[in-house]
């Protein structure tokens, strides 16, 4: 199995190396990702420019390395289409910084990167912690792994694409596996104004608040409220009453395995 790793935080973010190293488990690891950070650059493509790709020192042995210059959807299409023709069996986006909920997903680089796997044919996942600092990757590279396992398996159905959050907490600490739908929180909900004697300027703020109004249970922000991973299948809404089934069925085991 090849496993195609990529991210909006940028070559050189941990959660990146993170979920790399424990994917090795499962399969032939490949990175490529921006050479910056681009978050909250959603399904953007750099049509008609010309990308850069830079080959890098392997991380650890059998793993290649590539930076881009470029969005997280330009990583994910140059390695499906070009880089590795006809090779990609999974695509992994993350481990995020932050959380990737509700209507965020809409502007989210990782769930965009993991979107193009998707259309592509080929499974993919985008995998967030609910932090911004102190982060603990082990419980979501390794639950990254174990999905990606299953899927190798085909107890995961091939045509599937995964938002995962987990909370910033120890495994001991963890309350279950949630198979949640999408909330409408969005965090982009504030405008800051700058005037100064020259001119004006306007920036899009994320506030990071949560706002309990949008709060329903069995929704990602639920369930992150209760320490409760939660994977969303999506595209929202249209997914087969068999693929909410079988991940229902699975998450208790799967909560069981990481323990």
């Amino acid at each position: 199995m090849k496993i195609l790793v990529t991210n909006d935080d940028g070559i050189d973010a941990p959660g990146l190396r993170a979920v790399a190293k424990e994917l090795q488990k499962v399969g032939r690891v490949i990175v490529v990702a921006p050479q910056q950070e681009q978050s909250g650059i959603g399904t953007s493509i750099s049509l008609r420019q010309p990308i850069k790709v830079k080959r890098l020192k392997p991380w650890w042995e059998g793993m290649e390395v590539y930076s881009v210059e470029g969005t997280p959807s330009d990583s994910v299409i140059i390695a499906i289409q070009s880089l590795f023709p006809g090779e990609t069996d999974l695509v992994v986006s993350g481990i995020n910084r932050g959380p990737n909920i509700g209507h965020d997903i809409f502007v989210s680089g990782t769930v965009g990167a993991a979107l193009q796997g998707y259309l592509h044919d080929i499974p993919s996942m985008a995998i967030s912690i609910n932090a911004y600092e102190n982060l603990n990757f082990d419980v979501a590279a390794k639950l990254a792994s174990l999905l990606a396992a299953k899927i190798k398996e085909g107890v995961l159905p091939q045509k599937i694409l995964l938002n995962v959050n987990l909370p910033n907490l120890p495994l001991s600490e963890i309350a279950s596996i949630e198979i949640t739908r999408l909330s409408q929180q969005s965090y982009c909900d504030r405008v800051e104004r700058k005037l100064n004697s020259e001119e004006e300027h306007y920036r899009i703020m994320r506030s990071n608040k949560r706002n309990l109004h949008y709060r329903n249970p069995g929704d990602d922000l639920w369930a992150l409220q209760q320490n409760r991973i939660s994977i969303t299948p999506l595209p929202d809404g249209s997914v087969s009453n068999s693929l909410q089934h079988c991940l229902q069925d699975l998450a208790p085991a799967i909560y069981d395995f990481i323990n």
